[in-house]
């Protein structure tokens, strides 16, 4: 993947590999802008049953209707509405005129950060911010001129506003210019809306897909298959397609990530009404029926005997003393600037403490799906996924077809989180198809979800640091213990990332050496990003010592931060206590170099009324701050505890994000945030038993209860820089104010998630 800090600036002005603006014509009637030019993996995208075929980003059809292929996974986090708005700002067209459909794949729809078609990192905004503007505004120019030349009078006598072309009080359809527009010298920069006369960004523009939401008509991937009536605009996908016999599937996996098929038998799940088909796959054995029920009630009588991973061997208590234990080794350099070592040696004040966060669950609210239909030489997959490329290419490797004709057909998303940018559930339903030889579309309970998940990391951290006589640092060391996330990130998606002409046995090699090289090589910046960023120190040293039992790894929401955050603000608050000197003003104390993350530590103290916390009757504060995605947060929170039990009565929380371009949406990406925290914080954790996830549903891996939700209150701050990531930096705050405002409540340290006071 590419180094998303050297690819930041690129994403942000437009100025990178690909750009947009590379071509315009009509396609199908439409006038498209914004047309990939690599024809051989040319996307397949549907305009209604007759499967019409688009390549494109922009589009105006026969009708005068915009058009805009969304090419990011709508999860939730309202980038449709956000995305849309930067074009319709351009267009001069309210987000709500303009149709959304989920595109395919094509290597024009790559994130440019990473070089493949993914969403995560809270990178959306940011990559498209001035790209989609551009080529908008290149549409609105063009569609101008056009219109000047067809009506033989001045372009500035004509304005575009709400989808149509207007000439003082009479308005003309776009599509009535088509012929024209395609003789339009292509504008390389055209005019950008100035932010002064900004009708739709920075304004709270109504979510394009809510009414379809609550009212049923969305489709997310577990609802394909079904015929839905749609009458309200939304995103459109193509999961109404008739789907002929599609079968349902269930599969039954091994208790331990990892184990295979011994032997099984089948001969009393063979006598339930509706089954089709028993098959083994490669991780387990999948029934097939009718209907989910019947595979499901089906599965449940299955004898399997597997062939355990190593994974069996290992327990959550072991693995714990494993990473106790990996605290006397030096392991890997990640960071270091000065000399921290001598400067420990010379400090007025030392400290030092250890810290540790669980494996967690993403828990997303619809459990993973995925329909596959293979017809001969050619597929279609439906999934709700964060990578579509990445699915296409897993499909291809489970069905032998060429991935250029398999066309991926993504979805709305029931929550992501991280969760489903790996594709194990699309690699499991169509080796499923393959073997049965019919559409199926493959269903995982909540217990499947579970237990066989993509885990957030375990990791444990030690801190060492030294204070001079004014309670400045001079010195600050960690050393994190834990598992790496990109050796299974490489494992999964080499085959997207390696070239297409490398044989299939070398890359699935080159994909297993992932785990070693971030092993031995270099520092997955993943397990320790966080760890030395924010605050000044002249002496720093982090490193990285990877202990992995094999419990598979993968990104969850705030990634390295969800963990570092709590250490790392944990630790500067027993600091502040050991300088004696108030923990906000500590913080701002070491913020020199850090002028935005000091500000939203200010404003958050402001309208928490830091400087009165001592008044608060039974009640503590604790403050927190964390740059993360290129966006700077700070939360206080307001806490008490009651008969031994931890209570999280408010929660402030102040975000620079740079320009809001929705703000009713960042607030409520910072609320979804705080409260997933707060989940993981209070309750959150996986544990093992000989290899198995001990968890299973709600009722042993709890989230937070609207009973026990918080008020929240959340400040954007007035900036025109550009936009940065806010579905993530919500999240890593909110555990550290709450054990920080613990500690001011009873004295107590907590140094372990999920918070629990000792008995």
């Amino acid at each position: 993947m590419k180094n998303i800090k050297d690819s930041l600036g690129k994403a942000v002005d437009g100025t990178g590999r690909r750009d947009f603006l590379k071509m315009m014509g009509v396609v199908g009637g439409g006038l498209v802008i914004g047309v990939p030019q690599a024809a051989s993996a040319s996307p397949y995208l549907y305009a209604g049953d007759d499967g019409f075929q688009l390549d494109g980003l922009l589009q105006i059809n026969d009708v005068g209707e915009i058009i805009f292929y969304l090419p990011r996974a709508e999860m939730g986090q309202g980038i449709s509405t956000g995305l849309a708005t930067l074009i319709a700002e351009e267009l001069k067209t309210p987000p709500s005129l303009i149709t959304i459909r989920h595109c395919g794949v094509h290597e024009e729809y790559q994130n440019p950060l990473y070089g493949m078609q993914v969403t995560g990192g809270s990178t959306s905004m940011l990559t498209s911010f001035m790209p989609l503007r551009k080529s908008a505004a290149a549409l609105r120019f063009v569609l101008l001129e056009a219109a000047a030349t067809d009506l033989k009078m001045d372009v500035g006598s004509l304005h575009l506003k709400d989808g149509k072309i207007w000439l003082a009080e009479k308005a003309y359809s776009l599509s009535d210019f088509f012929t024209t527009a395609r003789t339009v010298k292509f504008p390389k920069n055209a005019p950008l809306t100035p932010h002064t006369k900004f009708r739709f960004i920075g304004k709270d523009v109504p979510r394009v897909d809510s009414l379809a939401k609550v009212t049923g008509q969305a489709t997310f991937g577990i609802d394909v298959g079904t015929t839905k009536n749609r009458r309200l605009p939304s995103v459109i996908d193509n999961s109404d397609q008739k789907i002929p016999d599609l079968k349902k599937a269930a599969l039954v996996r091994c208790p331990v990530i990892g184990g295979k098929v011994k032997t099984y038998n089948s001969a009393e799940a063979e006598k339930v009404d509706g089954v089709n088909a028993i098959v083994p796959i490669f991780n387990g054995v999948a029934v097939v029926a009718d209907h989910y029920w019947q595979a499901k009630k089906a599965s449940a009588m299955l004898t399997v005997e597997w062939e355990l991973p190593e994974l069996a061997q290992h327990s959550s208590a072991d693995i714990r003393k494993s990473f106790v234990a990996g605290f006397e080794q030096e392991g890997q350099e990640a960071f270091k600037e000065g000399d921290s070592a001598a400067a420990l040696t010379s400090a007025a004040v030392s400290h030092s403490a250890q810290y540790h966060a669980p494996y967690l669950a993403h828990a997303t609210m619809e459990p993973m799906n995925c329909t596959a239909w293979l017809q001969g030489d050619e597929a279609d997959i439906w999934a709700p996924t964060q990578g579509p490329d990445v699915a296409q290419t897993i499909a291809a490797e489970q069905s032998g077809i060429d991935r250029d004709n398999i066309r991926v057909h993504s979805t709305y998303l029931g929550g992501g989180f991280g969760r489903r940018a790996n594709q194990d559930y699309v690699a499991e339903a169509v080796a499923i198809a393959k073997k049965v030889g019919l559409p199926v579309q493959l269903l995982w309970s909540r217990e499947d979800d579970m237990r066989n998940d993509f885990y957030r990391p375990a990791a444990s951290v030690e801190f060492k640091a030294g204070l001079d006589q004014a309670g400045r640092l001079t010195a600050w060391e960690a050393k994190r213990v834990g598992p790496n996330i990109m050796g299974y990130t490489v494992d999964e998606a080499a085959g997207v990332i390696l070239p297409e002409f490398l044989p299939a046995g070398m890359v699935e090699w080159i994909s297993k050496r992932g785990h070693g090289v971030f092993k031995d090589w270099t520092v997955d910046h993943s397990g320790v990003e966080g760890l030395w960023e924010d605050y000044d120190c002249p002496n720093k040293e982090v490193r990285q010592v990877t202990v992995d039992p094999g419990l598979r790894l993968g990104f969850w929401r705030s990634v390295g931060h969800s963990f570092t955050g709590f250490f790392k603000e944990s630790f500067m608050d027993e600091l502040s206590y050991k300088a004696e000197i108030d923990p906000l003003q500590f913080r701002l104390d070491h913020c020199g170099n850090n002028p935005r993350l000091a500000s939203v530590l200010k404003r958050v103290a402001k309208i928490s009324r830091w400087e009165d916390r001592k008044n608060l009757a039974g009640r503590s504060l604790g403050i927190a701050s964390v740059m993360s995605f290129n966006s700077f947060v700070a939360q206080v929170v307001e806490a008490s505890v009651e008969a031994g039990q931890i209570k999280v009565h408010k929660v402030y929380c102040v975000v620079d994000c740079g320009r809001a371009v929705n703000p009713d949406i960042i607030r409520s990406q910072m609320e979804g945030g705080i409260i997933f925290g707060l989940s993981a914080a209070m309750s959150g954790e996986i544990t093992l038993k000989d290899g198995a996830v001990e968890q299973s549903n709600f009722h042993d891996y709890n989230v937070l209860r609207m009973n026990q939700s918080p008020e929240i209150v959340v400040e954007i701050t007035d900036s025109s820089e550009a936009p940065t990531g806010v579905g993530e930096p919500g999240v890593p705050p909110i555990a550290p104010a709450v054990a920080n405002a613990i500690y001011a409540a009873s004295g107590v340290r907590l140094r372990e998630l999920p918070l629990k006071l000792p008995a």
